[in-house]
């Protein structure tokens, strides 16, 4: 099965599920759907970064600082990151992502979608899926910081971003 005909709940603005659609069909009509956004730290506190290949479906050959993707239709947002992240990262056996929040982002003409945001220690090594990774490295927050401005990023895995920095903005 392509990647454009897996299944999606389709939901409403309060997260409820009103429809199940194919993947192809929920992005080209812009429907709103649930993702997840998984932050992967090494043991050294790193962050995950990478490079999207030019195959993908949505923001194609952007950098990430999240891994993640779309949940299934009747699939737990927990379990989705927990997916999500060991398909990204290639690993098995990660703990169970920590969930931080859920936002609702607006990616204007490419749609909108629940959002939620959480956070795994990997201290397994990785061997990201070829077909979703093209680059990957660890790099420290500063690292992360210091390449906002000069790498293209995806923009939903920004917004996510920002939201994490807001409480640490306001202290």
């Amino acid at each position: 099965m392509s990647a454009a005909d897996e299944i999606l709940d389709v939901v409403d603005e309060h997260d409820r599920v009103v429809a199940q659609l194919p993947r192809g069909q929920v992005y080209a009509e812009n429907l709103r759907h649930r993702c997840v956004f998984v932050r992967a730290r090494d043991a050294e506190g790193r962050i995950f970064v990478h490079r999207r290949t030019p195959t993908k479906l949505i923001f194609p050959s952007l950098h990430d600082m999240f891994v993640g993707g779309v949940v299934g239709a009747g699939e737990t947002y927990d379990d989705a990151a927990l997916r999500e992240a060991e398909e990204e990262l290639g690993v098995s056996g990660l703990p169970r992502p920590e969930f931080l929040f859920k936002f609702l982002y607006d990616g204007g003409a490419h749609g909108t979608w629940w959002s939620a945001v959480y956070e795994v220690r990997c201290e397994l090594p990785v061997n990201p899926q070829v077909e979703e990774v093209a680059w990957h490295a660890f790099l420290t927050e500063e690292e992360v910081e210091g390449h906002l401005g000069d790498w293209e990023w995806v923009p939903d895995g920004l917004a996510a971003y920002e939201r994490l920095r807001a409480p640490r903005a306001a202290d």
